[in-house]
């Protein structure tokens, strides 16, 4: 299969720092397609030979396992290509229409590694110059707006180009092996499906924890937040991934159907629940690894009057007969005590215990970074000659070790599926519409709130309301069990 990968923002960022090095993995690990073009454009005039040579100083900056040999560099930059092209120019897009049609490649993948306010522009160009051939997709990066109407225009633009099934939504932690293990170890195995219900579970937890701040990233963050940045998609793809029903079959459309049912189960908030359920936080200077490091209003690039929410944790249900009742209790932020991403099932206690000691419940912990595995804690007896106690013990599954060929990472994968049309860990227009709109109504009551976030302590779990929310409950966040 022959293929042309186009790279918009090709010296930004997005693309040194991921887009790059997942492909030189992919093609390090023999998955790069044979016969393919890569071709980065940018605003600036580079040669083909000066790109290439940018690109191989950025590599300095990857973790030294995934670097290139010069013999391995050398083999994989004879893929690479540079355009310059003023993204707003209509005869910019004619001459990369000229470059695509010198051999008709069988597959063009566009991927918008740019700014997202300049998406609406690039498709509608695109279109226009006919770059929209049935052969190709366009993939596009988030945040895909910055509100529901926002996000429906971008798609209005998107639609009146591209077909439904060229549009690929990306989401990263979608191609992180443990989120992909999730439907594996749900429809895959007998064992857990029986359990999987109100019966049965107590609570799930989903953290995405960040011990690091917004860095020099400080001026696009605090247009964005921890909602709009890690619940209204991370966060939300991997509840619906936990919660939904099976799916008829492994279809790209059968198993998104399945998650925007969830989607649209979810309990709406309204003002009064939002003060309730939702708690939201900005971290304060604080001590990280035993470093001092900012608060976040003394961070660069952020004003110092911002109210822009670090942290948010809240708690919801999905309304439905498999889980109704079932807290479902989400919690990102930055500068907290850690970093680690993980899904925690708790499930209920047994129904009549028998053995003095220990009356833990059974809990399940899906490891998403920065490890990636099972633990399933269980309980079992511990000869004390004072009868049976109970001591906790746990099966601790490391996927790295279990598998010991190299693992695909999350932007390998998800390229590697974009230039295949694998569409499964894509999001479809109408789930990041229906996840804009059921996070709106917190941001309405935010807008119309004037305490603002909670202040929290950077290398802490962040505001102290957040336990308080779940111990309402009669529930702890994992950390705190």
């Amino acid at each position: 299969m022959s293929f042309d990968l186009v790279l918009f923002g090709g010296t930004g960022d997005l693309t040194w720092r991921k887009l790059m090095p997942a492909l030189f993995q992919a093609f390090r690990h023999g998955k790069l397609p044979p016969g393919g073009r890569i071709l980065a454009v940018a605003r600036d005039a580079r040669t083909d030979d000066e790109y290439r040579a940018f690109i191989r100083e950025k590599f300095a900056d990857v973790d030294a396992p995934k670097q290139p040999r010069e013999d391995e560099f050398a083999r994989f930059a004879e893929l690479l290509h540079y355009r310059r092209m003023d993204l707003s120019h209509a005869d910019d897009y004619a001459g990369l229409k000229a470059w695509l049609d010198e051999r008709a490649a069988d597959t063009v993948v566009l991927f918008l590694a740019t700014s997202p306010h300049l998406f609406t522009d690039i498709c509608a160009q695109l279109g226009s110059a006919g770059i929209n051939g049935p052969q190709v997709r366009v993939v596009l990066e988030k945040p895909l707006g910055h509100d529901l109407a926002s996000a429906q225009e971008i798609n209005r633009v998107v639609r009146a180009s591209f077909a439904e099934h060229q549009a690929l939504r990306i989401d990263h932690y979608l191609g992180k092996p443990a989120v992909q293990n999730l439907s594996a170890l749900r429809f895959g195995n007998a064992l857990f499906e029986p359990l999987w219900r109100r019966e049965s579970i107590a609570n799930i937890q989903i953290t995405l924890a960040e011990s690091l701040g917004v860095g020099t990233r400080g001026d696009f963050y605090d247009g964005t937040g921890a909602l709009r940045d890690m619940v209204q998609n991370h966060a939300l793809q991997l509840l619906t991934m936990i919660a939904m029903e099976p799916p008829p079959t492994h279809d790209a459309d059968a198993i998104r159907d399945e998650k925007l049912k969830v989607l649209k189960s979810l309990k709406p908030f309204t003002p009064e629940s939002v003060g309730r359920d939702v708690v939201r936080g900005q971290y304060r200077a604080g001590t990280i690894d035993g470093q001092a490091v900012p608060g976040y209003l003394d961070e660069p690039k952020v004003p110092a009057d911002s109210t822009t929410e670090t942290f948010v944790a809240l708690r919801t249900e999905v309304q439905n007969w498999r889980w109704a009742g079932v807290p479902f209790y989400l919690r990102t932020g930055k500068r907290l005590a850690a970093r680690h991403a993980q899904i925690v099932v708790n499930f209920r206690p047994v129904p009549h215990p028998i053995f003095p000691g220990s009356s833990r419940a059974n809990k399940l912990v899906i490891k998403l970074q920065p490890e990636d595995g099972l633990e399933l804690h269980l309980l079992a007896a511990k000869g004390s000659g004072q009868g049976e106690l109970l001591a906790p013990v746990s099966l601790d599954l490391d996927f790295d070790k279990a598998f010991t060929s190299e693992r695909v990472g999350a932007y390998e994968r998800l390229l590697m599926d974009a230039l295949a049309g694998r569409l499964n860990l894509f999001v479809r227009s109408d789930e990041q519409e229906q996840a804009w709109r059921w996070v709106e109504p917190i941001l309405d009551a935010w807008r119309a709130d004037p305490n603002g976030p909670r202040p929290y302590a950077a290398g802490t779990w962040g505001p102290p309301a957040s336990s308080a929310m779940v111990a309402r409950d009669g529930c702890s966040w994992d950390e705190e069990q």
